[in-house]
C-alpha cells in the first residue's frame, strides 16, 4: 500500500482549519503525513494549526511556513515539494475528507501503477440534501470535467497525484501570475501532455463548503472565467463540455439558499463540518479513534 501525504495550502483559514484537520486524521487508514503550508496568514490560522498539534503530540501533522511569496500556485508547490509520500492528496482548508478518503486514494494508486493522478467528487457539507448534492456532483464532474476526448481533469479540493509524476511536471506546470486560471486543470493538461493517467473515483469523496456561491454574481462570473483562461493558456488541448454552464445554473438558487440555510443552521446549533461525516467516523474501529484522539 502507498503512503499518502496531505497538503492543505492556507491563508486565513481560521474558520474551518482545524474541522479539517480533524476529519484529515479521523481515517480508516492514516495519511503518513498532513502538511498545512500557511500563505502569509493574518488571522489565527498557525496559531490554530500549532494548538492542534500540540493536543496532538503523536499526530502526524505539520506546520510550514511559505512565506516568499503570495499566491496559491507558490504555496502548493511549496507543500508539494515538503511532502515525503509516494501519493499527494490535495485538499483545500475548509474540506472534510470523508473517513476512508486515504484509504480509497492509497488502494487506487496500489491497484493501478500507471494512474498518475485522481479526483473524485463533492458533497456541499453547508447545505441541505446531501445525497442529491453528491449525486448532481457526481455527475457534473464524471461526464463534463473532461479534456481531449474524455481524459480526466482533477478538482483542486479534492485531488491526488503521484509524487512520481509531480517531479515530472513541477517546472512544466504554469505560474499564472495574473491569477485568472484554474491550478488544479492547468496540473491537469500538464500531466495529459506528458502522456500521463488520470482518473476518476466515485468512491473518493470530499465534503466542501458552498460558500462560493454565496459572492456577488459579477464575483462568480469572473471565477468560472478561468476555466476558459485555462484552456486558452493551453492551445492544443479542447473539451466537448463547457462544466461552467452547469455551475451557472445551480447558481441562483444556490445563491438563495446558501444564507437561508446558514441562519437555520445557527439557530440548531448545528456545525455542519463537524457533523458531515459524524455517523461514518463512528463507525470506524476504536483502534483508530484511540491512536488519533
Amino acid at each position: 500500500m502507498v503512503d499518502v501525504s496531505i497538503v492543505i495550502p492556507a491563508y486565513n483559514e481560521q474558520e474551518r482549519i482545524v474541522n479539517c484537520l480533524d476529519n484529515a486524521m479521523r481515517q480508516s487508514v492514516s495519511p503518513y503525513e498532513i502538511i498545512v503550508v500557511d500563505n502569509r496568514s493574518s488571522d489565527a490560522t498557525c496559531t490554530l494549526v500549532e494548538s492542534f498539534i500540540a493536543s496532538h503530540p503523536d499526530s502526524n501533522v505539520k506546520l510550514l511556513h511559505q512565506d516568499e511569496e503570495q499566491g496559491l500556485i507558490p504555496t502548493r508547490d511549496f507543500g508539494f515539494t515538503n511532502a515525503k509520500g509516494d501519493v499527494f492528496g490535495r485538499i483545500d482548508a475548509d474540506c472534510m475528507l470523508k473517513p476512508d478518503w486515504v484509504e480509497t486514494v492509497a488502494d487506487l494508486f496500489s491497484r493501478d501503477p500507471q494512474i498518475m493522478g485522481a479526483t473524485g467528487p463533492a458533497v456541499y457539507y453547508d447545505m441541505p440534501a446531501k445525497h442529491l448534492g453528491i449525486t448532481s456532483d457526481d455527475k457534473i464532474r464524471r461526464f463534463t470535467y473532461r479534456a481531449d476526448g474524455g481524459k480526466v481533469l482533477l478538482f483542486g479540493s479534492n485531488m491526488a497525484l503521484r509524487a512520481s509524476a509531480w517531479r515530472t511536471i513541477k517546472n512544466k506546470v504554469c505560474r499564472d501570475k495574473p491569477d485568472i486560471m484554474h491550478e488544479d486543470i492547468d496540473i491537469s493538461l500538464h500531466l495529459i501532455d506528458q502522456g500521463l493517467k488520470t482518473g476518476y473515483c466515485r468512491n473518493m469523496i470530499t465534503g466542501v463548503s458552498a460558500r462560493r456561491m454565496d459572492t456577488p454574481f459579477p464575483s462568480f462570473r469572473k471565477y468560472m472565467q478561468r476555466f476558459q483562461n485555462t484552456f486558452d493558456a493551453h492551445p492544443d488541448h479542447s473539451r466537448a463540455h463547457d462544466t461552467e454552464y452547469a455551475l451557472y445554473a445551480l447558481y441562483p438558487p444556490l445563491r438563495a439558499l446558501y444564507p437561508v440555510y446558514q441562519k437555520y443552521l445557527h439557530l440548531r446549533h448545528i456545525e455542519p463540518a463537524k457533523q458531515i461525516w459524524s455517523k461514518e467516523q463512528a463507525e470506524l474501529p476504536k483502534t483508530t479513534s484511540d491512536q488519533t484522539f
